[in-house]
């Protein structure tokens, strides 16, 4: 394929360009874009490269798990636009994004081979994890992939998993490092800082009158971080800025819902209404009540040092 060729989304059952005809699909959720799931992507462009052929995501949306269980799914680390520009970054030539509904659902293992892989797309090889399955009741698993494949004359590969200190990287345990806190595991194991796209609301003004103004953020329900302070990294459009987080109830306060407040280093301006993407580089310390404004005030002095400490010495 061409690195000038633009990254194609396709949906469904939308027919696929004469360029990406016979595509090798890595197939999987990909919820994060992870290390481990680059591996699995990395095999796809090296095993489209040999074919020849177009590399493509094959993905699902929403998550199954959201489908089947929406008040227990676990947060996205990747809502679907993030997922996209990640698998764009990954160096594939487009992605499929399949709508999971009850339909999908219930197709059976060998009618999603036959008729959606075969039949739909047309396929010379497919790539996944150890652990992907597929089909009605997750009957299709790698070893029935590779069965099909060697039957109907397409190529399958199945990765292995990549570990990270002896366990398997997982969406599932990205999650729990950041719950914990642990930002920088967190990190390694995507390949990246962890972050978000969340857009400005209006907050209680609180933070300006303690003299450190904040771009108040509402997390997605069921967001699983750690309640504390973080040194962040925002981007508002082109810009890119450097600043201290709290994320929790206040409990010094109202004890509320849970907000992200961002407190941008050396910035002045309007941002209600405005996205940031804000990356976490650091986790400083777990959310704290006060007894009264001066030591919260004083705290949130030494926060900010530390943040800026923590930032002119990382990387990006």
């Amino acid at each position: 394929m061409s690195p000038h060729e633009p990254f194609t989304v396709l949906r469904d059952a939308d027919p696929l360009p004469a360029r990406l005809a016979r595509p090798v699909l890595a197939i999987g959720n990909f919820d994060g874009v992870h290390r481990g799931h680059r591996a699995v992507i990395d095999a796809a462009r090296a095993l489209a490269r040999d074919q020849r052929v177009a590399a493509l995501a094959l993905t699902f949306e929403p998550h199954p798990r959201t489908f089947f269980s929406p008040k227990t799914a676990p947060f996205r680390l990747t809502p679907e636009p993030e997922k996209l520009t990640q698998l764009a970054q990954a160096g594939l030539d487009g992605a499929i994004v399949l709508g999971f509904n009850a339909a999908l659902a219930a197709v059976e293992a060998e009618a999603f081979v036959a008729d959606i892989l075969i039949g739909r797309y047309g396929v010379s090889g497919v790539v996944v994890g150890f652990d992907f399955h597929f089909g009605r009741a997750r009957a299709g698993s790698p070893a029935f992939l590779m069965a099909s494949g060697a039957r109907h004359g397409f190529k399958v590969e199945v990765v292995e998993p990549m570990r990270d200190e002896g366990d398997p990287i997982s969406s599932t345990a990205i999650r729990n490092a950041l719950a914990a806190g642990q930002v920088g595991h967190a990190a390694h194991m995507l390949g990246r800082p962890f972050g978000f796209t969340a857009r400005v609301i209006h907050g209680d003004k609180r933070g300006r009158e303690l003299g450190f103004p904040t771009a108040n953020l509402e997390l997605p329900d069921g967001a699983e971080l750690a309640f504390g302070v973080y040194a962040v990294r925002a981007r508002h459009g082109a810009r890119r800025l450097d600043g201290v987080a709290s994320y929790g109830r206040r409990p010094t306060f109202d004890n509320g819902r849970p907000l992200f407040e961002v407190h941008l280093f050396d910035f002045s301006g309007d941002l209600y209404g405005a996205e940031l993407k804000v990356e976490l580089a650091a986790y400083l310390r777990p959310e704290l009540k006060f007894d009264g404004i001066a030591p919260l005030i004083a705290q949130m002095h030494v926060d900010a040092a530390q943040a800026r400490a923590v930032l002119s010495g990382a990387a990006g």
